[in-house]
Parts: structure tokens; sequence; C-alpha cells
């Protein structure tokens, strides 16, 4: 293993003088740097971490504070964590991943403790419970989502609100004037989280606006739930002629269900989701979609961290506008027959 020595000797200086070009505590010239980097680059030396973290009072990581709950799709939690990390990587830190749902007990222990730089949230909820201990925190923060008060927070999101104007938008254009909503789980609204509730708030207003009627059933993923569902909503609106799905398990067992009831996709119902694009257009009838951009937004809250560890970040709201996908989902209302006199 390489040692802070060897390259001292490769590099011909001393220990001391490549301890200040890693810390940069001390002015060092423009050759000798150039000197000492070439030898780490050649013998492949890499600083203990720990001893970096001594030395500098930081310990390059970042906190991703992201509850696995049994309600939410992990496979886009993952998705973001991934993206995260790997944007991390590329500025110099690590990433600690934190799953457990602590609340704020997970920012405090953050902030009373070395084990991070900085910290990113995700599972933001209208009115979470951690946002007070963030405002206070030394550390800075950075959230995956969007709060009912974004003040004196930074937050990184994709535009929920615009994403369900846009799909009500998309399904009025085509004719459709019953419009049925299958959501997240029941949990996911009983918390108030903020990406469902915007997405509703912003389906609900538009389609208003549209003279369209919505009706709106949260939904387990299970093909169970889906068909409870699809029951009921058939029950409540038989006019339905269009779903919009903001659950992504849910996709797959309500194209299932529809063919087995005989309804054809889109030609007697037409079916769009607020989805990564992998899901929608692996679906067994490619889904129109708004896609849900996992990647830009863990490399955008990663960004917004690195800035503020490096004292350029400033507190804001940025918001991802969403992209409509066209497939072979949806299509025009259909026409009812006419009845013989």
């Amino acid at each position: 293993m390489v040692t802070l020595a060897d390259v001292a000797q490769h590099a011909g200086v001393s220990a001391s003088t490549v301890s200040y070009v890693l810390s940069g505590k001390r002015s060092i010239s423009a050759s000798t740097r150039a000197r000492v980097e070439r030898s780490i680059a050649q013998l492949g030396y890499h600083p203990n971490a720990g001893a970096r973290a001594l030395a500098s009072s930081r310990s390059n990581i970042i906190a991703l504070m992201i509850p696995l709950r049994t309600d939410m799709y992990v496979p886009v939690m993952m998705e973001i964590a991934i993206a995260v990390a790997t944007t991390a990587r590329a500025h110099g830190y690590d990433v600690l991943l934190l799953t457990g749902e602590e609340g704020p007990a997970a920012v405090r222990r953050i902030e009373g403790s070395a084990l991070a730089d900085a910290m990113i949230l995700m599972d933001v909820e209208l009115d979470d419970d951690r946002l007070p201990l963030l405002r206070e925190a030394t550390r800075p923060g950075v959230l995956i989502g969007l709060p009912a008060d974004p003040a004196g927070l930074s937050c990184v999101d994709l535009d929920f609100e615009a994403a369900g104007a846009l799909c009500a938008e998309h399904l009025a254009g085509l004719g459709h004037r019953e419009i049925a909503v299958i959501g997240e789980a029941p949990a996911v609204y009983e918390r108030h989280t903020g990406f469902a509730e915007r997405t509703l708030s912003g389906l609900r207003a538009r389609s208003a606006e549209l003279g369209v009627r919505l009706l709106h059933r949260p939904c387990e993923g299970s093909y169970a739930a889906v068909a409870a569902t699809l029951s009921r909503i058939y029950d409540e609106r038989p006019g339905t002629t269009a779903f919009v799905v903001q659950n992504e398990a849910a996709t797959d067992p309500l194209l299932a269900l529809l063919r087995q009831q005989g309804r054809a996709v889109p030609e007697d119902v037409s079916v769009m989701a607020i989805c990564p694009d992998q899901v929608a257009a692996h679906a067994s009838v490619p889904l129109t979609s708004v896609a849900v951009p996992a990647q830009s937004m863990g490399r955008h809250a990663v960004e917004r961290v690195v800035a503020k560890l490096e004292g350029r970040g400033a507190d804001g709201v940025v918001l991802l506008a969403p992209e409509l996908t066209v497939r072979e989902s949806t299509g025009p209302r259909p026409v009812p027959p006419v009845s013989p006199r």
C-alpha cells in the first residue's frame, strides 16, 4: 500500500509538503504542486479517509435520507439514490444512506456528529416535521421534494402540479370528459406527501378549467387492489373513458384487467401515467406518460448541496418542467353508438 512518505520520496519533497498539497492549508508553488500531483497519480496513492477528515474537519460524505416504505415504489427511489451517489462521487464525496423512518431523529444525528458534511432529504411531506431542524442546522441540506412552505430551504423536484395539469390537458384535447385517477397508496395521501398532493392539485384545477369530471381513487399496487379500485370506479362513473395512473406498480395490473374486461386500449379507453420512461415504454401497451426524471432530480440535488458546501449556494426552489411523451395508450374518446329509433 502506497503511503504519504512514498509519495514524498518519489516527488523529492518532505512529507509535510505532500500533506499541504492534499489539504490546501498552505500555499505551495505551482511547480512543486504539479510534481507532487504527478507522483500521487503515478503511484496510485489514496489518502486515508479518516486522516483526511481529521485534518480538514470534513468527512467528504453526504447523508441521503431515503425512508424505504412499503407504500412507495422503491425502484424510483433507488434510481434517485444511485444518481445522488454517482454525482456525489464525481464531486469527491461519498454517500451515507439512511433508510430508516427516523424523521427528525435522523437530522439530529447528522447535525450532532461528524458522520456527514451535508444532508439530502427525500420523501418530503407538505408539513414535514424534519424541516424546522433543517432550517436551524449548521450543515447544509437540500430536499428532493417540495413542502408547503419552502422558505429558508433548498428544494429540487419535478413540477408535479404542472405534470398533473399536463395530463388533464392531453386527455381533454382528445375529447375525454370523464377521467379517473388511480393514485398512490392511501397512506401516501394520509402523510400528505408532497408529490402526490401536488399532482392531484394540478389535475383537479386544470380539469375544472377544461370542463372535465375527475374522480380520484388511492390504490395499493397489487393486482387485487387495482381490480377492486377499477370495479369501484366503473360503478361510480360508468362513463369513464380515460385513466391517469400515478402508481407505477398499478400500471401492468390495470392494463391486464382492462384487457380481460374486453376494453381495448386506446380504442375503448385511454391510459396515461406519471412514471419513469422505462416503466411507460416497457408496459404491455406502451404508455403515454409524463416522465419522473429521477436521475436529473438526484443530480441537481447534489450540485446544489455541493455549492452550499463550497459557500456559493443559496436557498431556493428548482422545479423541473414536466415532459409529455405520447405513445400507444391514448387516443380520441370513443364515440358512443347511436341508439336505433
